[in-house]
């Protein structure tokens, strides 16, 4: 008899637990995710931009789909994601080569790698994936890939600039001149950076030029794309024509919105673009282009600009306005880097996801992971 009720017990536990997994999956759905992987990746497991006329894949929107898919607890599209990353820009090995920044069809009609340099900014974001992947799922392939991919970033994209420090070059050739080197703030998020302290040198020794890297080339609170540091005069500020900040730049507000609460560079980084939060807020859209020198603002930038300002803009009475300009025009299958800037900023927005003070990631499963705004 006991043997019977444990049994019905059992089984009413178990039909119970079910459904609350399938009330809690569907709750936590993200439908953009969903979207984003019917409109831009391919059964392979590419990420396609269809903006340009050879159907390209990048690099970064490799990795980015690593990311938004660890969010999503999304191994399987994880997998093919990594599996057709390795074999079609890495030569098969993550661990032995840096993966190409971009492959797509040449002018014979023939898929295959376009360009053999790499960008280290996607670079780094593959291996914060696949060691946050290795933590969050028990996988330990990923987190020796991860480990393997990282020494070699270090070997191959990272420099000691005399007078700044421990960078991160944008990429393996082209960035170092004899007395110059060209980079890019918004290649290396805070927090990714956070994540790979813990394996010392050269990461514990890069966050320090890194900051001043986000501050002291945005003296108006604008952040350029790219700038060059010279020997001996450090930045080069004034150059012709005027340092800008746009397509690229506007990753550095979305990642210096979405730190941690308790990093206590986040309160500083953001007072310093406050500039553009209230350029931001008095136009009614983020500037597309902005005169690093002279706080120039010029056109509207696209949906994607409000998107990545929502991290930053929370404690700001005009987030309302950019969350709603990014409803009323969210990005379409025709706008790869507008609907990624999406996922970022809106799926921070709604708390799907976190990032803790060392950089790991907190995805949210309650009741929140859902919210809509």
């Amino acid at each position: 008899m006991r043997k019977g009720w444990y049994g019905c017990a059992l089984a009413v536990l178990v039909a119970s637990g079910a459904t609350h997994a399938a009330t809690q999956a569907t709750r936590c759905s993200w439908p953009a995710w969903e979207q984003f992987k019917t409109d831009y990746l391919s059964d392979q497991g590419r990420v396609i931009d269809p903006s340009d006329a050879r159907q390209i894949t990048t690099s970064e929107g490799q990795s980015y789909a690593l990311f938004f898919a660890l969010v999503a607890d999304d191994q399987a599209t994880f997998d093919k994601v990594l599996g057709w990353t390795q074999n079609n820009l890495a030569q098969g090995a993550l661990a032995d080569h840096l993966p190409a920044w971009l492959w797509g069809k040449n002018k014979d009609n023939q898929w295959l790698v376009l360009d053999t340099n790499s960008a280290a900014d996607a670079d780094m974001w593959i291996a914060w994936a696949l060691l946050e992947g290795g933590r969050l799922w028990g996988n330990d392939h990923y987190t020796q890939l991860g480990e393997q991919l990282l020494s070699r970033i270090g070997k191959e994209e990272v420099a000691s600039v005399p007078g700044l420090g421990t960078v991160l070059l944008p990429g393996k050739t082209g960035f170092v001149h004899k007395d110059s080197w060209r980079l890019n703030p918004s290649y290396l998020p805070p927090q990714v950076l956070a994540r790979m302290v813990r394996y010392h040198a050269p990461w514990s020794e890069m966050q320090t030029a890194n900051n001043a890297l986000l501050v002291a080339t945005s003296p108006k609170g604008y952040v350029p794309d790219w700038v060059t540091w010279h020997k001996g005069s450090g930045w080069q500020m004034d150059p012709q024509p005027p340092l800008v900040g746009s397509y690229d730049a506007i990753r550095v507000y979305l990642w210096a919105g979405m730190l941690s609460d308790k990093d206590p560079d986040k309160a500083t980084l953001l007072n310093h673009f406050t500039p553009m939060l209230e350029a931001t807020a008095r136009r009614g859209a983020p500037p597309e282009k902005t005169g690093v020198a002279d706080g120039t603002l010029t056109n509207d930038g696209p949906v994607g600009f409000s998107a990545a300002l929502l991290p930053a803009m929370q404690d700001n009475p005009a987030l309302s306005i950019q969350r709603q300009r990014l409803a009323d025009n969210f990005p379409a299958r025709d706008a790869y880097y507008n609907y990624v800037l999406a996922l970022f900023g809106q799926g921070w927005d709604q708390q799907r996801y976190r990032f803790t003070v060392n950089g790991e990631l907190v995805r949210h499963r309650d009741t929140t992971c859902a919210s809509s705004h």
